[in-house]
């Protein structure tokens, strides 16, 4: 029998079970893992397809067998599929990204970036502004690591961005009061992503639109990944077409 779903450390917000089993025929699990069962879920391999969330999108990279060109350039998988008990690893946030970035006529090409967060989630964003030719990408975090700022200093010496994008999970039900990051402060913007979904307009979009900025919450980006994840897993084309049809009847669902 085959089997497909979603593994993750706390999946209870998850939309990609109904996403799924809109996208194809068949039954897509939920499966929450502690650290302790991921390393028994991946050993026994009883999946036919597997998609990846937090925080195990690098953790699966040393159970499989072959990297897809787009794991290999992201350096995260969040697809796997199981043939003949050979796992073989994708990454779709890196396509799904590009797509919402297309549909709502993003310019990233010349751009100055601002990332928000330096965690996976940040990744496949990364690799994306890079291939689509950003003129320069900041990468702001709370913490200290190598090549990142702090958000003070992002603030201070890169107020001149024009697109910022927000790959953590400051602002995600429900903490709805939160924000990373205060606009205000920056007068060049023309566009800002969030890649939360839940609520579907945060404080920091809410705030984007309220200064007449283009503003797209991840929504888009979880349906398109989800899409080509599935073309993945029954090895067929799936349309584009479907995404923005999902999008609407999830949309309604969550107003």
């Amino acid at each position: 029998m085959k089997r497909y779903g979603l593994i993750g450390e706390h999946l209870g917000h998850s939309y990609s079970k109904v996403i799924h089993e809109q996208l194809a025929d068949y039954t897509y699990d939920l499966i929450p893992l502690t650290k302790e069962e991921f390393h028994n879920f991946m050993s026994k391999k009883e999946f036919s397809g597997i998609n990846v969330t937090i925080p195990y999108k690098c953790d699966v990279i040393p159970y499989l067998d072959h990297l897809d060109e787009s794991a290999s350039h992201v350096g995260a998988v969040n697809t796997i599929v199981n043939k003949d008990g050979i796992l073989t690893g994708y990454n779709t946030d890196y396509s799904g990204f590009i797509y919402t970035l297309k549909a709502h006529d993003i310019k990233i090409k010349d751009e100055k970036v601002l990332v928000l967060g330096y965690g996976g989630a940040s990744k496949a964003i990364l690799a994306a502004l890079k291939d689509m030719q950003a003129k320069e990408i900041t990468v702001a975090n709370r913490s200290q690591k190598d090549n990142v700022v702090t958000y003070e200093e992002a603030i201070t010496n890169h107020n001149d961005v024009t697109v910022i994008i927000n790959t953590t999970p400051v602002g995600m039900y429900p903490n709805t009061d939160a924000s990373p990051i205060d606009l205000s402060h920056f007068n060049n913007l023309s566009a800002v992503v969030d890649i939360i979904y839940n609520p579907l307009k945060t404080k920091l979009l809410l705030q984007a639109e309220r200064r007449n900025i283009t503003a797209v919450n991840g929504l888009e980006m979880l349906i398109a990944q989800a899409k080509d994840a599935c073309e993945y897993f029954i090895d067929t084309k799936i349309e584009d077409n479907q995404i923005p049809k999902i999008l609407a009847t999830l949309e309604q669902e969550l107003k």
